[in-house]
């Protein structure tokens, strides 16, 4: 088991590193240029890098590669989340100066929501084994339904965490610079009021559970120690925001990167479920695997565009 300061002292490097991007590098709202979003992508994955160089010196290869092939499954799940924000941001409308400061919070709550759920499934696995099949068999039907699936639909009218907000909240009709509450004049008094900004980061948050429902049982197939599933879900999560700026505008290009995705969920469901018949895959060959379905993926988007329809000509009408 980890001793209590290792999980102290990771805590601290990380509410630092949040401080900083917060505090000093994005104090006043402004549109994230893609050279300011790789720039913070190369320090979170050289961040990432140097404590899994730590972790297999200090704590052996196994729990190195462990900890690589939980940040890499975590880190290629983050980027679907991408596709998401993207459609949520456009749904509200949310201008681009803005979207900085919604991503960050939306990311901070998400460690918190991911260390409950982390703590909750390690709870379960370590008094009910058995819950690990039902893990399996929930990360194969969630795979291939993401194999399958063509495109990304969000439908944010429809989230009930968003409805409730909206019964229990009284809402401002337009935005505030980069504030989530604003007073003003309710009937026939000032109020405080939520912005639209509010409901925006509470659709990305409660969008962000969905996802760690399939991540978090993703991830304790390849470790079932809680320090690494933390630590390379803290790692992936902190780079999903630099890396919605630098990849925001060429999403549309890895299509099929939906459906490595979910080969790659599919494997790992596999992978628990043989274990009742004391089969194991080696960690080796489990983050081999991962990271050629992912790296082929991305490849075969690039090397095969999505064909584009025949556009007609302006009057609608149609050639023979």
């Amino acid at each position: 088991m980890t001793g209590v300061w290792l999980w102290v002292g990771f805590s601290c490097l990380i509410l630092g590193m949040l401080a900083v991007d917060l505090g000093v590098l994005n104090r006043h709202s402004h549109v994230v240029s893609v050279k300011e979003a790789a720039r913070w992508s190369i320090v979170v994955i050289s961040a990432a890098i140097a404590f899994n160089v730590w972790i297999y010196f200090a704590r052996g290869q196994q729990a190195g590669l462990e900890f690589t092939a939980g940040y890499l499954i975590e880190l290629a799940l983050s980027v679907d989340n991408i596709f998401v924000f993207i459609l949520i941001f456009k749904y509200f409308n949310v201008p681009a100066a803005f979207q900085h400061r919604v991503l960050f919070w939306g990311i901070f709550g998400a460690l918190i929501m991911r260390g409950l759920m982390i703590a909750a499934g390690w709870l379960l696995l370590e008094r009910s084994h058995w819950i690990i099949y039902v893990f399996g068999a929930f990360l194969i039907v969630t795979g291939i339904k993401m194999a399958r699936s063509d495109e990304v639909e969000v439908h944010p009218e429809h989230n009930p965490v968003l409805k409730l907000i909206r019964r229990i909240v009284p809402l401002a009709p337009n935005y505030d610079g980069q504030r989530f509450f604003t007073t003003a004049f309710w009937g026939t008094r000032h109020r405080r009021l939520a912005t639209p900004l509010f409901v925006v980061l509470v659709v990305v948050e409660s969008t962000d559970l969905v996802f760690a429902i399939d991540s978090i049982p993703a991830i304790f197939a390849v470790t079932r120690d809680p320090f690494l599933v933390f630590t390379s879900n803290v790692f992936a999560i902190l780079g999903l925001r630099s890396m919605y700026f630098l990849l925001a505008g060429v999403m549309d290009k890895f299509h099929y990167l939906k459906l490595g995705l979910g080969v790659v969920l599919s494997f790992v469901g596999v992978k628990m479920l043989i274990t009742f018949f004391h089969i194991e895959v080696p960690i080796a060959a489990s983050l081999g695997i991962v990271a050629t379905v992912l790296a082929t993926s991305v490849v075969a988007s690039l090397l095969f565009p999505p064909t584009q329809p025949e556009s007609l000509p302006a009057d609608g009408s149609s050639e023979d």
